[in-house]
């Protein structure tokens, strides 16, 4: 398993032959997801929409790519003593399984109501989990411990070009599968996902737009871009739980030069784009995923008659609790 590492890439934004050169160093242990549309779907939206199935990625979401970026182009002195994060999510079960295929540890910061089928995964993978409180605050001290107790090499969920550049390969795959692409909508959390699109979408498909999608009750990626600093987080409260978290300054920095526009829907806008995609498409996607689609519907004026590609981001449900 390769170990090549273009050390610049930490400092800087990837540029195009950085994600190119990351595409073919993750190529062969991720999935090339497919790229699926529905006639059904044209015809509500009055678009011609394309999805990328990042439900159907390794540990079900995009995260993978850039979770087994980091660890494949990082020296092995570095990672000789593990890896470390803090994640509730699908960043847990991503590192946990990049960690595994190249044989280091791996320690993952949980809160202590995390889902049990979520912990229950990442320690599948084969990873340590340290338990802490449900507090940012909680996470980010017990990962220090962690770190400084083991040696570590802290993988930060997003704000890492390495990150940026593992998730860019999605809209690459993708602009690559589908030409004449007119939009591109990405959902936005902490905005590695949406800042690699916005890169690949500028240098491999020049004249596609891109556009963030985002939970009205967790506006925060909506308002930096607005303000043009970043905005922390107030309270946010959503279904789509995998979007919470605030913006990094390097995922801000790309999407302040790349990004055309943020737009939020509500919860019972995201239920029904999440229910339109399990029934016309038979396919089992996040209430995260279903933001761009929702996005798609309530701006209708905004898509239509457009090639839009939308990035289906995972598709980590838990089936006891669906939404409708």
């Amino acid at each position: 398993m390769s170990t090549e590492a273009n050390h610049d890439i930490y400092n800087r934004p990837p540029g195009p032959e950085d994600i190119r050169q990351t595409a073919r160093r993750i190529g062969s242990f991720i999935h090339q997801t497919p790229v699926l549309t529905s006639s059904s779907l044209d015809l509500r939206t009055g678009s011609k929409l394309f999805f990328k199935c990042e439900n159907f990625q390794k540990v079900g979401a995009f995260k993978f790519r850039g979770a087994l970026n980091a660890i494949l182009s990082t020296p092995e002195e570095v990672l000789k003593n593990g890896v470390a994060t803090h994640s509730s999510g699908n960043h847990a079960q991503a590192l946990a399984l990049a960690a595994r295929l190249k044989g280091v540890k791996a320690y993952i910061v949980m809160p202590d109501n995390a889902p049990a089928v979520k912990k229950e995964a990442v320690a599948g993978y084969g990873a340590r989990i340290i338990e802490c409180k449900p507090t940012l605050a909680a996470r980010e001290s017990t990962l220090r411990n962690v770190v400084e107790e083991t040696g570590a090499h802290f993988v930060h969920p997003y704000n890492d070009y390495r990150i940026i550049a593992g998730q860019a390969t999605c809209a690459l795959e993708l602009v690559t599968t589908v030409e004449g692409l007119e939009i591109i909508v990405a959902p936005v959390g902490g905005g590695g996902l949406l800042s690699g699109t916005a890169l690949s979408a500028s240098f491999f498909a020049g004249d596609t737009v891109v556009i963030g999608a985002e939970p009205a009750g967790a506006d925060d990626a909506r308002r930096s871009l607005l303000s043009g600093k970043i905005v922390m987080p107030d309270h946010p409260r959503t279904i789509a739980d995998g979007l919470l978290t605030a913006l990094g300054d390097k995922t801000f920095a790309v999407i302040r030069r790349h990004v055309k526009d943020i737009l939020t829907v509500d919860d019972r806008e995201i239920i029904e784009a999440m229910r339109w995609i399990w029934e016309r498409m038979k396919i089992v996607v996040e209430p995260s995923a279903a933001v761009p689609l929702a996005v798609v519907m309530k701006y209708g004026e905004l898509f239509r008659g457009k090639r839009t590609g939308i990035i289906l981001s995972g598709g980590n449900v838990d089936l006891r609790h669906l939404p409708f």
